[in-house]
């Protein structure tokens, strides 16, 4: 490729990926590397915009990234909104019964 896109993974990470999944998992990756590079560079540009001390502008670019990256719910918050949905008249699904079935194993005796 001559005219590379500047959100473009190196060869290297190509190569990593390619040895080590098959092609559904590569695109999965692929789609995470570009989004993460693509936040990153917002990041980098809203910090040149902001006039604010640097210590408020990394607030920001934190508050930015958590909300764009959000963690997933812990396994305890996904049990406690399987029972939530039941309590509210729906019925569970294997996939729930699965959820709290691992967050019971995951409680020490």
């Amino acid at each position: 490729m001559t005219n590379q896109h500047p959100i473009t993974p190196p060869p290297e990470l190509l190569d990593q990926w390619c040895m080590e999944n098959n092609w559904r998992d590569i695109a999965i990756q692929a789609a995470q590397w570009g989004a993460n590079m693509e936040l990153e560079a917002c990041g980098r540009w809203l910090e040149d915009q902001l006039c604010m001390p640097p210590d408020a502008r990394a607030d920001v670019i934190t508050q930015l990234n958590g909300s764009r990256r959000p963690k997933p719910p812990s396994l305890k918050e996904e049990a406690l909104a399987v029972l939530d949905h039941t309590q509210k008249g729906y019925g569970l699904a294997e996939v729930d019964l699965d959820t709290i079935r691992r967050a019971l194993e995951a409680l020490d005796d």
